[in-house]
């Protein structure tokens, strides 16, 4: 489980380095990111064949990756719509 979070963590991070501009998400919202990613990118790799949702290999990590990516685009733009509205 702990592996799962430090992961989770690290490809928060990755996301967040990945998109360009500046992102208004805490630490906590980086993790939760990165843990649906993780995720996502488990069940993508197991769909595949390549390997159980809570494994890692280098399949679901990119998935994993690239879902974490589109989940801080996302984040991004709701809390942009969320600020405008106000």
């Amino acid at each position: 489980m702990i592996g799962f979070i430090v992961a989770g963590l690290i490809i928060g991070a990755l996301a967040r380095l990945f998109k360009p501009g500046k992102q208004n998400l805490g630490i906590i919202a980086t993790l939760l990111l990165g843990l649906a990613g993780s995720v996502i990118g488990g069940l993508v790799a197991n769909l595949l064949g390549t390997g159980g949702i809570f494994e890692l290999n280098v399949l679901g990590f990119v998935v994993a990756v690239i879902a974490s990516v589109l989940l801080v685009g996302t984040a991004e733009q709701l809390s942009a719509k969320r600020s405008i509205s106000k």
